[in-house]
């Protein structure tokens, strides 16, 4: 158990570092695709600080997933919008 909130905690750690990164790319190029990617890093570091706090065995379970899952939907409405025609 301690092993898997160490491991749950390390990328919880990378998903924050990597928002940074895209955070860091959105300030010199202002390119929106950056902060969707940055949120969704956010929501992923949200999601796996969750799944540790909280015992997966309840009712909350499908929350948690659904926070994964609001991840990835802003990563394909951000491809989308950066796909648009104008």
């Amino acid at each position: 158990m301690i092993v898997a909130a160490f491991i749950s905690g390390a990328i919880a750690a990378m998903s924050f570092t990597a928002a940074a990164f895209f955070l860091r790319f959105w300030q010199k190029t202002k390119d929106r695709l950056f902060v969707y990617f940055a949120v969704a890093f956010l929501l992923l570091m949200v999601e796996r600080i969750m799944r540790t706090v909280l015992d997966m065995e309840n009712e909350l379970a499908p929350l948690v997933y659904g926070v994964r899952l609001v991840a990835f939907l802003t990563i394909i409405v951000g491809i989308v919008d950066k796909n648009r025609v104008k």
